[in-house]
């Protein structure tokens, strides 16, 4: 037994010696061998099985892990968007400062996928948006408050469940200029339409086709989660785009049942970048509305260099509750051209223009907005660039102020900022953005 023990242990402390099935062999020459005793070659052959195990075992281990490797990943990635803004009118004074997320929401991100075999995928999206200047969270302190969802995907397209991104944001917004080049400060007035994102949707079950020559098309249902009441808070949306070369088109729809409540479209999407409707001027009177409505359509064609779009929406606040105006239905049009144009491979320079009308409420005139966007971004590398923005609105007419009963005037309100206190208001914006 002494003999077999002192063998095995040989290997540990001597790394130019290894076993056979008979025999020790030093790396000092065939004269240094020892002869086996019977009960030797027994410990010795157990030491060689075992070790064909251990091995063949971590063979086995290695193919695995390179396997499930091969099928399954998960990525980090994410946006930094700071820089310095002048608003001419915030509140009745100039403004400067720093401001974070203009172009794009600053954020950051986990994305993953499994392959489950038979073209089956399984997939999630965690995103978290946060302020670079305070280091706080976005989206009214939500921890993933861009998205949070969990999903499969096959050849057909796929269905993911949680806090997701409407079909009129999906398939419409990225024809806006502000998604393109202009940042939120160059969406519509109060982003009223939601092109520009400024509402995700809750308890959400989505789903969106492959690309099928061009063509896709989705949907999205919200369960409203109220105990007894079936249609409160309930949230849906449909759309479908087509891409065939140069030319893009989109159209989406989108319908939110109380959308002001606690759990509401409105109300569970405090953002830093768009004022809930409660604040905004724009439509602060009509946050009581039982149900809001967007249809909204949009294309754009490029030549060579240049290409040119246009997107159009209709919004509605129905049934808002006002003791002066009860059952009123406020109506909005937006319409937007836009044009940009890649000077060169590493400048790109956009335009825009957009009119936004509101209904008359008992009698009074019908709110107006307009709004001009300039912009130019130059790209330092593939993933950092520097940009600078400019945006002009003029407002006229009436709107309901924030009580829901009192007829006063608009006011400028460029999307994001601090709302002017009279008919104009400018800002100016120079920026840099980074991604990872």
């Amino acid at each position: 037994m002494e003999d077999a023990c002192t063998a095995l242990s040989l290997c540990p402390k001597k790394p130019f010696c290894y076993i056979t099935s008979g025999f020790i062999r030093s790396s000092r020459g065939y004269r240094h061998q020892k002869q086996p005793s019977a009960r030797h070659n027994k410990f010795v052959i157990l030491g060689d099985l075992l070790m064909k195990k251990s091995l063949l075992a971590l063979v086995a281990l290695s193919a695995f892990a390179g396997a499930a490797h091969a099928q399954s990943s998960v990525t980090l990635y994410g946006i930094i968007d700071e820089g310095f803004n002048i608003n001419t009118n915030a509140g009745g004074k100039h403004l400067y400062n720093l401001s974070s997320g203009v172009l794009q929401g600053s954020r950051w991100g986990l994305r993953g996928t499994e392959d489950l075999g038979g073209g089956l995928k399984a997939l999630f999206v965690l995103e978290n948006g946060f302020d670079v200047n305070s280091g706080k969270l976005n989206q009214g302190g939500l921890e993933f408050g861009r998205q949070a969802y969990v999903g499969l995907s096959s050849s057909f397209g796929t269905v993911t469940l949680g806090r997701q991104y409407d079909s009129v944001v999906d398939f419409v917004g990225p024809l806006e200029a502000g998604d393109q080049w202009g940042g939120y400060i160059a969406a519509h007035p109060g982003d009223l339409d939601n092109f520009n994102n400024a509402y995700r949707v809750n308890n959400a079950v989505k789903f969106t086709s492959a690309n099928y020559g061009g063509f896709t098309f989705g949907g999205l249902y919200s369960f409203g989660g109220v105990a007894g009441d079936f249609s409160r808070n309930q949230t849906w949306s449909l759309g479908a785009g087509y891409t065939n070369g140069p030319l893009v088109l989109g159209v989406g729809y989108l319908n939110a049942r109380t959308p002001s409540t606690a759990g509401g479209l409105f109300g569970n999407n405090t953002t830093s970048s768009s004022p809930a409707a409660v604040t905004t001027p724009v439509y602060a009177g009509y946050a009581s509305a039982h149900t809001y409505q967007v249809i909204g359509a949009g294309g754009a064609y490029s030549f060579g260099a240049a290409t040119v779009g246009v997107t159009y929406s209709n919004i509605k606040f129905m049934n808002f509750a006002s003791t002066v105006f009860p059952n009123q239905t406020a109506t909005f049009n937006n319409a937007e051209i836009n044009f940009k144009y890649q000077l060169t491979p590493t400048l790109l320079a956009g335009a825009a223009y957009d009119y936004t009308q509101g209904s008359k409420i008992a009698g009074a005139s019908a709110a107006k907005y307009h709004q001009g966007s300039v912009g130019v971004d130059y790209f330092l590398s593939k993933r950092t660039d520097v940009y600078a923005i400019g945006v002009y609105q003029h407002a006229s007419g009436n709107v309901i102020e924030a009580d829901g009963n009192t007829v006063g005037p608009a006011t400028a309100a460029i999307n994001g900022l601090t709302p002017s206190s009279n008919r104009n208001q400018f800002t100016a914006r120079v920026g840099i953005r980074h991604k990872f």
